[in-house]
This record gives structure tokens, C-alpha cells and sequence, in this order.
């Protein structure tokens, strides 16, 4: 699918209104997710040293910039939706910029890493290759890209009111490969079912 640039801006603001009006309830119902392993699996493949400058991307209310600030990590927020750039601040602390997904402005090369867990599936396909390159830029050589989004096998659309991409992994390999990452690994979540039935694939990416 192919769009124009004042309709793939419709697609994004109706997902931030989305998250806006529902600040609240999002917040409760995802404060206490477990998501350990993704965030061990950004800071196993930066290695020892740091403390990490870290951009979280799409941080929402601030659970995952308060975890890495906590273990001692310059942490970043990157996030569209006004309220929950409010809630991140006052909950981790950090230092939380407003910019959605269709207007990034990072600084070159200022990250270690990046930290993208269930944020990238609301970028319309057509825009990842964009985004995916500004994360590029934004990262120092050597740094780590994570990220985290529901499986699928390619559809595309507005999902519980939020536009959403679901990727099969050979899709999502071969867009980040293609912005120039190398795969470092892949994994399915949960990891107490079977493969076929895990809903998200996290992936660990290298600039090089």
C-alpha cells in the first residue's frame, strides 16, 4: 500500500488519539508487564561498560526508561503522545522528547542504543525503510537496535483502533537488514509455548 504523505499523518495521529484517550487505562494495564528479557537482551549485546546512552523509542508512560535509569544508563524517551511524555517524565525522571514516528529528528550518532519494544508496529510499511534509517544515523558505530512487535504475516491496518503492522520474520529481517543493520539474534514471546504460537518476535540488531 501506497499513501500520501497527509494520509499516512492521518494513520499516525489517529493511533496517537488512540493512546491519548486512553492514557490511563494503558498505563494500568502494562506498568507491571515483565519485559526483563528485552531489555537484557539490548544491554547483553552492548556488552560490558557504560553506562549506555539509551533512546527509548515510542517509551509510552516510562516503565522501561525508569528499569535502564535504574541500572545506572543515560536513558532517553522518544514518544508522540502528549500525555504519556507527561506520565514518562514525572514516573522515570528522564529526559523525554515529543516527536511521533513520521517526524523524527535525532541527533547523529548520540546512542548507544536503541530500544524499540512494541512501538514499531504502528509505523506504516511504507515509512519503516525512513525510520529505520533516522535510527541508523542516531546510533554510534557498533551500537544495538532492538526492537519487539506482534507477529503476523504481513497485514496491515487499523487493529482495536491503532494502525498496526504484523510482520512475519523474513519481512522483518530483510527491512532492517536492508537499512544496514546485521543481525545479532531473534527470539519468539512468550518463551513457554510453542514457537507457531507466539505472538511477538524480538529481534537484536548491530550498526555497523
Amino acid at each position: 500500500m501506497s499513501l500520501p504523505s497527509p494520509e499516512l499523518r492521518a494513520l499516525l495521529d489517529a493511533t496517537l488519539a488512540h493512546y491519548e484517550g486512553r492514557a490511563a487505562a494503558f498505563w494500568a494495564a502494562t506498568r507491571d508487564h515483565d519485559v526483563t528479557q528485552n531489555r537484557d537482551a539490548l544491554l547483553a549485546a552492548l556488552g560490558p561498560g557504560g553506562p549506555w546512552t539509551i533512546l527509548d523509542l515510542g517509551c509510552g508512560p516510562g516503565r522501561d526508561l525508569k528499569a535502564f535509569s535504574e541500572l545506572g544508563h543515560c536513558a532517553i524517551g522518544v514518544e508522540g503522545a502528549a500525555r504519556f511524555v507527561a506520565m514518562a517524565q514525572e514516573y522515570s525522571h528522564c529526559e523525554v522528547w515529543q516527536q511521533d514516528f513520521l517526524d523524527l529528528d535525532l541527533p547523529p550518532a548520540r546512542f548507544d542504543g536503541v530500544y524499540a519494544n512494541a512501538s514499531l508496529f504502528h509505523v506504516p510499511r511504507q515509512s519503516l525503510p525512513l525510520v529505520l534509517a533516522r535510527l541508523y544515523a542516531a546510533l554510534r558505530r557498533g551500537g544495538v537496535f532492538f526492537a519487539s512487535n506482534p507477529r503476523g504475516t504481513g497485514e496491515e491496518g487499523y487493529r482495536d483502533g491503532r494502525y498496526a503492522v504484523l510482520y512475519d520474520w523474513p519481512a522483518w529481517q530483510s527491512l532492517v537488514e536492508t537499512a544496514g543493520f546485521k543481525e545479532v539474534s531473534h527470539y519468539y514471546r512468550p518463551g513457554d509455548v510453542p514457537v507457531a504460537q507466539a505472538r511477538w518476535i524480538a529481534s537484536v540488531w548491530r550498526k555497523i
